[in-house]
């Protein structure tokens, strides 16, 4: 069996930054262990399989098709750098003649357009709610375990995705995030619970700093998926779309997410109670797989 794959680096235009994804294409169903044995080959943060949902579909010509998304250890319920990424394979590659791509994924109906350089997703929004300071989760996960001793502005939690957002002090400058030595791996010992799948830790940005002209920064780790930390995560911005809306009463917002090889997300938050994401992307890699 041969199946075309693509390495896709997304939220960038310039290779060997933002965040690889590998993106396949089914034109027939694929074993269901098969899956999962792929992600775990390509062990990227994320694997995405597009299928087509009819027989007579056309990567070309078709405006809809399914998407899964699939870590080196686990299935997610949302991937979006996976999203941008096959987006961009099929407008990019397969030159898709569609305006709007639509996706039947584990969170839904998702679509894809292009804007100029950028492609950008429809994706869910998700609220965020306070954590008390008594609160387990406050006291020793994200404290100890992630930032140590560091001031922490606010906590929230997202019940929807299990993703919580540790928001840093104001008093901190974007390189204290970026410099910040996290030990993921002590989060699986801290948290078993099931209730934590995604730590975001988070800060403001800083109008007049060296940096200017983002709105916040953030870090995502989420070692539960078996991935320790990950470069720039459309399915976070998802939670701190709103967040950051709320906190600076903007629905048009500039991200960076500071891992080391940094990405850059348009936010738009729409009226529909939706977000919309947009990134650029950059193909790095064509080829098939062999089995």
């Amino acid at each position: 069996m041969q199946i075309p794959i693509f390495t896709v680096d997304a939220f960038t235009n310039r290779p060997f930054s933002g965040n690889p994804a590998a993106v396949c294409l089914l034109e027939n169903d694929l074993d269901e262990d098969l899956h999962q044995k792929i992600a775990a080959e390509m062990n990227l943060s994320e694997t995405a399989f597009i299928r087509k949902l009819h027989p007579g579909d056309d990567f070309t010509k078709s405006s809809c098709f399914g998407l899964r998304w699939f870590t080196p250890a686990n299935e997610v319920p949302l991937c979006g750098h996976a999203t941008l990424a096959s987006a961009a394979v099929l407008f990019h590659i397969q030159k898709n003649t569609n305006s709007v791509l639509t996706f039947m994924t584990l969170s839904g109906e998702l679509k894809a357009r292009q804007v100029e350089d950028h492609i950008v997703l429809d994706l869910p929004l998700y609220k965020t709610y306070p954590q008390v300071s008594q609160n387990f989760m406050y006291e020793r996960f994200p404290r100890k375990a992630a930032v140590g001793d560091m001031i922490v502005q606010d906590l929230r939690y997202s019940p929807d995705t299990k993703k919580l957002l540790v928001r840093l002090s104001d008093a901190y400058e974007r390189s204290v995030l970026e410099k910040l030595q996290v030990s993921a791996q002590r989060f699986l010992s801290a948290e078993k619970t099931g209730k934590v799948k995604g730590l975001i830790l988070t800060l403001k940005g800083n109008p007049s700093g060296k940096h200017k002209g983002h709105d916040f920064y953030s870090r995502y780790f989420a070692p539960w998926y078996g991935v320790l930390e990950d470069p720039v995560t459309g399915s976070a911005h998802a939670v701190l779309s709103s967040y950051w809306s709320e906190q600076l009463g903007k629905k048009e917002m500039l991200a960076f997410q500071c891992s080391r090889r940094g990405g850059e997300l348009k936010i738009s938050l729409r009226n529909d109670g939706r977000v919309d994401i947009a990134g650029q992307t950059a193909v790095v890699l064509k080829g098939n797989l062999t089995f």
